[in-house]
């Protein structure tokens, strides 16, 4: 059953086969066209690891490690110092404090109790050495009550990262015997660890009534799935029905656990008619899951076949997901082992598989000339296949034959999106705008609903701007904000279709309207930089006119009620605390969010209890991941301590001295090692780029010789001071070798000298923003663009005199 949705083919959930009148293809669900939507970046020659080649599809933006949240802190002495941060006027008004109860009292009690076994327990959660552990154990030793029962929840963690079950069961109870202040976690963890080591009939007890024993704690929920799959251990599946049954339908039963659990209590009680659609909607509905495997298992336990319609869905689910070598093998697996299936059916799942084969980079042209010719959509996918190996091959001429064919072929095809794209973004890597505006405007036309469509369009629209067909560009630029006001061009287009009102038009009253939105909507992005400097070259020349109707199309950012004072008698909150002492630290977000009000503060105490431990990394991670749209927010309506958050000071002292040492601007190197390993000193790019600066060691070596230092050794790198001593060496180089121009010396950084010399070659860019815009490469011109946005930010925190 053949589903058209949104410009995007898909296959229905009825059987796919014998209908050979409609197109054949994978179905991609809600992911978007087989992930190749940017173009990818190059081997990064000074730092940060970079591996694909240049002028492949796809760009995944840099991700730094992962860590987060925290409190403003000051340092001094290098530690870090909590310090008080008065409410900002116009921010919410601070959570009402909750009073003091004795729940409160006790965890508080318990939180200072324990302050002395956070960097033991983190240690030991991290390394998990016999002195780690020893260390834990004497610190449960010699502090009873809850300090005691926060240090045996730590090396029951420990235990259970070891997959040492029955230690970890044991060290559960300990901590249920000796404290109350988290006795829920005692009991759900314990549990968990009794079932693990197949002693479930010594976890009744901690789960019985557990919603009674521990109201309010994060486990109620998961707790009776747990309880169900202690009965089943057992082999008592009318226990785990019992269980289950009442609560289906709850907002919890949805989770594939439940539902696995559920199918498992029927199927051993015998009921496989109720077994055996739990099992299937599993297999379907939630494919990417443990559970999926699982649900399969016990489906052919049961001699109950899936379809080859069920397996063809389930398999493209796993090419949706970027499970290349999973989804290939059930391509085959479906084609050679179901002997129901039509030759056509079998043409098709072979053409199916070498898509696979393509994105695992193990496809050659002469394979793909041995697939089978069909007649239906999988005949797009072979020409897509071919496109694609044109282009690898650096053949245009093929890529843009078999794109044309596509187009005339298979118009509506998923195939022809897909070709379209990515032969777009192989001219615009060679500087032909004409080819690739004639790519990107076909597929808007063809699929205006496209995942792709706004990238396309921007990029249709930017290339008439850089042939200097204005007319062209201002038109799209304005289709792009009204089109696409959503999308993440919009900021480019508010700022480029001003300039082409003020630099062509010299109508500086509407070019004055588009840098206003930009500067109020997004007001802290990049382009917002430039649009206020704008305005105050237009100064006086901006008169008053009415804006364009584009410009009501514009997003105006919802505000969020954040408060910079944290309700310190919250159970939650001071619960979260205690958790970091104990090292449980997956628990601490979740934790936090039980509470009613943690929407106006939330971000701020996870990211506190990070910063607390000088875990600057983590905190910073955890900002950036609230879902707060902090750059799109006025920094006075946000309080300051969010902002000292996202925008932290480690190693000031050394970062500034280093910068000023090399004529550096101190926000400059800041913002970049913000981007580059987001403060983690220890962080290592797959390319082996060290620290803070992210520095190969060749790269470190040389400027080590340029500052006399002897016995150089890779592992320096991993040390701040030598880091960013070494660091701010290598950058003022760069700079020096691109005219001190931080754009271009950004970009190499990056990029590498090579490409950003070959953009520059060109030499026809009105100004240093148009050079950046015309990055072609989205990950180096995002770097970019987010380093400068960030410098500013810096500078406006902390002022260098």
């Amino acid at each position: 059953m053949i589903m058209q949705c949104a410009g995007k083919q898909r296959i229905g959930l009825g059987s796919w086969l014998g209908m050979r009148a409609g197109a054949l293809l994978i179905s991609f669900l809600a992911f978007p066209a087989m992930g190749i939507t940017e173009v990818k970046k190059p081997v990064h020659a000074h730092s940060k690891a970079k591996t694909a080649k240049t002028g492949t599809k796809t760009s995944t933006p840099k991700k730094g490690p992962t860590k987060a949240g925290a409190k403003e802190h000051a340092t001094k002495g290098g530690k870090s110092v909590a310090t008080k941060h008065p409410r900002l006027a116009g921010h919410a008004d601070p959570v009402a404090a909750p009073v003091a109860t004795a729940q409160s009292i006790r965890l508080t009690s318990a939180f200072l109790a324990s302050s002395q076994l956070r960097p033991m327990a983190q240690q030991l959660a991290s390394t998990r050495s016999a002195a780690a552990y020893d260390g834990v154990s004497s610190y449960a030793k010699g502090h009873p009550g809850d300090g005691a029962a926060t240090a045996f929840l730590a090396l029951g963690h420990a235990y259970m990262l070891d997959k040492r079950y029955p230690e970890a069961a044991n060290t559960y109870r300990q901590a249920g015997a000796s404290g109350d202040a988290l006795s829920d976690y005692a009991d759900y963890l314990g549990a968990q660890a009794a079932l693990a080591a197949g002693h479930g009939a010594d976890a009744y007890g901690l789960l019985d009534h557990f919603d009674e024993r521990h109201p309010g704690s994060i486990f109620v929920a998961n707790a009776p799935v747990l309880l169900a799959n202690l009965y089943l251990q057992q082999n008592n599946p009318q226990g785990a029905l019992n269980v289950l049954t009442p609560i289906d339908g709850s907002p919890q039963s949805v989770h594939s656990d439940f539902r696995y659990a559920l199918g498992r209590a029927y199927q051993m009680n015998g009921d496989t008619a109720r077994a055996t659609p739990v099992f299937r909607t599993i297999f379907l509905s939630q494919p990417l899951t443990a559970e999926a495997s699982q649900a399969r298992t016990q489906l052919a336990a049961m001699n109950v076949p899936l379809t080859a319609g069920e397996r063809k869905i389930h398999a493209d689910a796993l090419y949706n997901a970027k499970r290349y070598g999973e989804a290939s093998q059930e391509y085959h697996a479906l084609e050679k082992n179901d002997p129901g299936l039509s030759q056509g059916d079998k043409d098709a799942l072979e053409i199916y598989a070498a898509v696979c084969d393509l994105k695992l980079k193990r496809l050659s042209r002469h394979d793909v000339e041995k697939l089978p010719q069909t007649d239906d959509d999988s005949a797009a996918l072979k020409l897509y296949l071919l496109s694609e190996l044109a282009r690898n091959e650096n053949d245009v001429t093929g890529n843009d034959r078999q794109v044309a064919e596509l187009v005339s072929r298979f118009p509506a095809s998923r195939w022809t999106e897909e070709g379209l794209y990515s032969g777009g973004n192989m001219h615009l890597l060679k500087h032909e705008q004409v080819e690739a505006i004639s790519n990107y405007q076909t597929l808007v036309r063809l699929f205006p609903k496209s995942t792709y469509a706004p990238s396309a369009h921007w990029r249709a629209a930017w290339m008439s701007y850089r042939l200097r067909r204005y007319t062209d560009a201002a038109r799209l630029m304005d289709e792009q904000i009204t089109m696409y006001p959503a999308g993440i061009e919009a900021p480019s287009a508010l700022y480029w279709r001003g300039r082409l009102y003020e630099d062509e038009g010299g109508d500086f009253g509407q070019a004055a309207n588009y840098y206003r939105s930009l500067t109020t909507n997004y007001v802290n992005f990049y382009y917002a930089v430039l649009a206020r400097q704008r305005l105050a070259v237009i100064g006086a020349k901006a008169v008053t006119v009415s804006a364009a109707a584009p410009l009501a199309s514009v997003r105006t950012p919802t505000v969020p009620e954040l408060t910079g004072e944290l309700p310190e008698n919250d159970p939650h909150l001071i619960k979260a605390r205690l958790l970091a002492n104990a090292a449980l630290n997956e628990y601490i977000g979740p934790e936090i969010q039980a509470s009613a009000t943690s929407g106006q503060w939330g971000a701020l105490a996870q990211a506190e209890i990070y910063a607390s431990f000088g875990e600057y990394t983590r905190a910073l991670q955890s900002m950036k991941h609230s879902g707060i749209s902090f750059f799109s927010i006025p920094m006075s309506q946000v309080p300051s301590i969010y902002w000292r958050l996202l925008f932290p000071q480690p190693y000031w002292s050394d970062l500034v001295a280093d910068s000023q040492r090399n004529g550096l601007d101190p926000h400059l190197v800041a913002s970049l090692i913000r981007q580059e390993s987001e403060f983690n000193a220890g962080a290592i790019s797959p390319a082996n780029a060290y620290g803070l600066m992210q520095l190969l060691p060749s790269v470190g070596k040389a400027a080590a010789k340029k500052n006399g230092l002897r016995g150089f050794d890779a592992r320096q790198l991993f040390n701040p001071s030598t880091n960013l001593l070494l660091g701010t060496t290598n950058l003022r180089e760069v700079l020096d070798r691109f005219g001190g121009q931080a754009e271009y010396a950004l970009a190499a950084y990056n990029a590498g000298d090579t490409p950003v010399r070959r953009w520059l070659s060109t030499n026809d860019y009105k100004d240093v923003a148009e050079y950046v815009e015309s990055i072609p490469y989205s990950e180096t011109r995002e770097y970019v663009q987010a380093i400068l946005r960030n410098r500013e930010m810096y500078r406006a925190l902390y002022p260098v005199h």
